[in-house]
């Protein structure tokens, strides 16, 4: 029923700052820009991540950082973690070993959205299978 992943929205007030600030972290630039929204394209999967303007938030979504949390798969989660914090972001998790093979840590990004990252053995040997 599920076939996996295909967009991750986070919304922001101030769009092209958070563009700026995801290009910046993801070292590449958003490959779609329209009105009110801007997405890039990551990873060997070229998983969709999308920035929505703020203005066409639900009135029913919370104001606060908090629900489910999609860690992007890293090499090094202490140094990447370690540079999200430079960048202006701030902590929701500390750098966590969920067992071997298995570590996360998890902010806040300037614009008040949650981003994990995790070190995970399985994602790595998947990526390695397919020479990614």
């Amino acid at each position: 029923m599920l076939n996996g992943f295909a967009t991750q929205n986070v919304y922001s007030a101030d769009l092209d700052a958070a563009a700026a600030w995801y290009a910046d972290v993801l070292g590449i630039e958003p490959y779609f820009r329209r009105p009110g929204y801007v997405e890039f394209r990551v990873g060997p999967y070229e998983h969709e991540f999308g920035i929505i303007d703020a203005a066409w938030r639900p009135d029913t979504a919370p104001a606060a950082p908090g629900g489910p949390i999609l860690y992007w798969q890293v090499d090094d989660v202490a140094a990447v973690n370690a540079a999200l914090l430079e960048r202006g972001a701030t902590e929701f998790q500390p750098v966590t070993v969920r067992g071997e093979g298995f570590v996360t840590a998890s902010v806040v990004d300037p614009f008040g959205n949650l981003l994990g990252v995790m070190e995970n053995v399985h994602f790595a040997g998947v990526r390695e299978r397919l020479g990614a």
